[in-house]
């Protein structure tokens, strides 16, 4: 905690000198940086104040004054909340989890049923980001056939939403009686959930434009019509990655390109550390791979109700709670599962 108090007092310092908005880029970084670390400090200041006013008042309370000892049970309780909740909020000290985060999820084989549960999956994502009051911005969208969504790109902005959403990252399998089928039969559908953080300024990330392959093209699906009489939608690909970005909501080509590459960028920027991750745990002999078909989490809904990481073995029989954005508990036992 001192080095980072002392950082806060540096960059105090530093803001309060006479040129220091001459470079406003620069500014705006010290002053992102100032807030993180602020919100790492002072909830550390606070904590260590009451537990040494509790032990002020430990040192002069008497035994026998049953009110006074109840008193400071409480205060125990509410400082261990607090304690639980700066433990909590340690697991998210990477630079890359204080970001937004772009969302893509695409259905996987099994066609109007996989469509239905991208369509759930995107309903869970959106009450979990409404919950936390964040907000929500849709950047791609593909209708399915017959119902349901193909795949939908979206980015959720908020304080440390990547962080909390990374643990999203892979195959998700659903089983239920579906409503699609007359003899009632249970099916099993996939989907593939991608997050990747949405870079900002304070990170550089080299592109070279000889490495773009842009196309163009007129956007379709239903209700896209009005944007259907011009190549306004554009598909960027990098090839040294072969990563793909593509974007279709607006009606205009320049807006489409912009939004399109900034969702480039942090897919390549999330691959990078990937990369990173990948290296580290196959030096500890850990290496796990998440690919199509290798789901992280099964939600059943019938015949019992269950949602269970298979990564963190965490597990809850409330599939409803769940689909309907209550997500904190896989959140965190994934946060807890990585850091150790």
């Amino acid at each position: 905690m001192e080095a980072s108090q002392t950082k806060v007092n540096s960059l105090e310092k530093e803001i309060s000198t006479e040129n220091f908005w001459s470079d406003k880029d620069k500014a705006n970084k010290t002053l992102k940086e100032l807030k993180r670390l602020k919100q790492i400090v002072e909830p550390l200041i606070k904590a260590s104040s009451a537990l040494n006013e509790i032990k002020e008042l430990l040192a002069i309370t008497e035994a026998d004054d049953p009110s006074s000892i109840s008193h400071l049970g409480e205060e125990l309780q509410r400082l261990k909340g607090g304690v639980n909740s700066l433990e909590f909020a340690s697991l998210l000290g990477r630079k890359e989890d204080a970001l937004n985060a772009i969302v893509s999820i695409n259905a996987g084989a099994g066609g109007t049923e996989s469509c239905d549960w991208v369509g759930m999956l995107f309903r869970m994502y959106s009450k979990w980001a409404d919950a936390r009051k964040y907000s929500l911005e849709r950047l791609d969208y593909m209708p399915g056939e017959e119902a349901g969504i193909k795949n939908v790109t979206f980015v959720i902005r908020g304080e440390f939403v990547y962080g909390y959403l990374k643990s999203e990252n892979g195959v998700h399998r659903l089983v239920r009686i579906s409503p699609f089928d007359s003899n009632k039969r249970r099916h099993t559908s996939f989907a593939s959930v991608a997050i990747a953080p949405e870079i900002d300024e304070t990170i550089n990330l080299d592109i070279k434009e000889v490495d773009l392959k842009v196309d163009t093209y007129r956007a379709g699906g239903r209700g896209g019509q009005h944007v259907n009489v011009t190549d306004s939608a554009v598909r960027i690909t990098h090839l040294p990655t072969g990563i793909v970005s593509q974007c279709q909501n607006e009606r205009s080509q320049y807006k489409n390109k912009r939004t399109a590459m900034k969702v480039l960028k942090s897919r390549i920027y999330e691959k990078e550390l990937e990369r990173k991750k990948a290296e580290l745990t196959k030096q500890h002999h850990k290496k796990k791979s998440i690919e199509w078909g290798s789901q992280i989490r099964s939600y059943v809904l019938h015949p019992y109700s269950m949602v269970k990481d298979h990564r963190t073995t965490f597990e809850t029989s409330d599939a409803t709670g769940v689909l309907d954005g209550d997500l904190e508990g896989f959140i965190e036992a994934y946060l807890r599962y990585d850091k150790s």
